[in-house]
């Protein structure tokens, strides 16, 4: 097989999330037990850092990947979904992993498929971990794809675990409060591994606490370590003053992620080095500041207020679930523009009457759909927005969407494309 034929094979021969949903969610590790045991249990032969959190795990891994490679580690980064390439998921240094690998080991692992018939993700969770031992990386940052407790990627002892933030989301698959929603999330903590926990909630609190405190992890609340105290954002950049709870000294940091939920990202990222530096590694103050200011170009980064059209502005953001889309929002409201624009896309499974209740009546709405079977008709989202007072046009395809709404905005206009990966993953740049 060559690579666009190896490709297609995974695409089409594996369960994948993205395509059908709940059905390609496997419940346990098992798959991926026997997966790695196949090729010899790669996870065991580098140094980890293991992510889970409901919004901004991606970010994070971003951030933290940059800091690693910044310092001279060498460092893999995996993560899902991709936006537009495969090979985005697999990265060492913000290298995309080579096809020629892509196809090796495809061809290698095809007995072991047709044997043990496992998912998509968990295909791509065993190639990450053969891809940085064989690369031998220093270290590789490994965001989990959904949940925690029985994501394929929790068969790694790292050296820290990282949990972002809880909210709503996969409430089919994972529970239907906060309090089963952490439980789930709260699965990759390690006995006697140091956790570090973004955002600190009453509802989730005493879920990590009584579960690190069952496997003598070390618990850090991030957000009761540090906090923003100063911020200004301005031409699409955020430039941030944080504090260290006990200190006066204002550390500036400026992110070339400019979105304002980013700060919550960085207080994470920062008690998280501080918790790598108490252990050993070597991540120095400038290397960090130097990869805060870099991290799309070093990490490869994108759809995260990502400006990519000026006058008007058109910005991409991945913001799909509640929590995510009440970011978006706050956003909006610290930027200049006249009149709102929202190019939206969503898929079947999200909470989709609360995510268009928090939307404005006063914008223009561009109702589209991602070309996967998941994706909600554009018709009938629009038939639902257009039930709770929020009015546009339908379009079979982001493009035609983005395309519509350019020709109406003014120059002086903010055009926000969100509700889905998959939407913002397909607009041509």
């Amino acid at each position: 097989m060559n690579y666009e034929e190896t490709l297609h094979y995974l695409f089409t021969r594996l369960p994948m999330f993205s395509r059908i949903g709940a059905a390609a969610y496997k419940q346990d590790l098992t798959n991926t037990i026997a997966l790695c045991d196949y090729i010899g249990n790669p996870q065991h032969r580098f140094k980890t850092i293991h992510i889970a959190g409901t919004n901004g795990k991606g970010s994070t891994s971003h951030m933290l990947a940059a800091v690693l490679q910044t310092a001279g580690y060498k460092t893999g980064l995996y993560t899902s979904p991709h936006l537009r390439d495969f090979r985005e998921r697999f990265r060492i240094d913000g290298a995309m992993i080579e096809q020629d690998f892509v196809i090796d080991f495809t061809k290698r692992i095809q007995p072991a498929i047709d044997k043990i018939e496992p998912s998509f993700f968990e295909i791509t969770v065993a190639m990450a971990f053969d891809y940085f031992a064989q690369r031998n990386v220093d270290i590789a940052v490994i965001e989990t794809g959904l949940g925690g407790r029985l994501d394929s990627t929790n068969i790694v002892t790292p050296e820290l675990s990282i949990i972002t933030n809880i909210g709503w989301d996969h409430m089919n698959l994972l529970g239907d409060t906060l309090e089963k929603i952490a439980f789930e999330k709260a699965g990759i903590i390690k006995p006697g591994i140091p956790v570090v926990v973004g955002e600190t909630a009453a509802a989730t609190r005493k879920v990590f606490e009584q579960i690190a405190a069952e496997k003598q992890a070390p618990l850090f609340f991030a957000d009761q370590l540090r906090y923003v105290a100063d911020w200004k954002y301005e031409h699409h950049e955020l430039m941030v003053q944080v504090t260290r709870n006990g200190h006066d000294e204002r550390i500036p940091y400026h992110l070339d992620l400019p979105g304002y939920y980013q700060t919550k990202n960085l207080i994470t990222v920062l008690e998280s080095i501080h918790q790598l530096q108490q252990k050993g590694w070597n991540l120095p103050p400038e290397a960090v500041q130097q990869a805060i200011r870099k991290v799309k170009q070093l990490t490869g980064l994108h759809g995260r207020w990502e400006v990519i059209h000026r006058n008007p502005a058109v910005v991409l953001d991945v913001g799909h679930n509640e929590d995510g889309i009440r970011q978006i929002l706050s956003q909006i409201e610290l930027t200049n523009h006249q009149h709102l624009h929202i190019v939206i896309g969503m898929v079947k499974d999200k909470e989709i009457d609360k995510v268009l209740q928090q939307l404005p009546k006063e914008a223009d709405y561009y109702f589209t759909k991602a070309q996967i079977p998941r994706a909600l008709p554009e018709e009938e989202l629009a038939a639902k927005a257009g039930a709770i007072d929020l009015y546009g046009h339908a379009y079979p395809d982001v493009n035609t969407a983005l395309k519509a709404a350019l020709h109406k905005a003014h120059k002086d206009d903010l055009i926000i494309v969100c509700g889905s990966v998959f939407v913002v993953g397909e607009v041509n740049i």
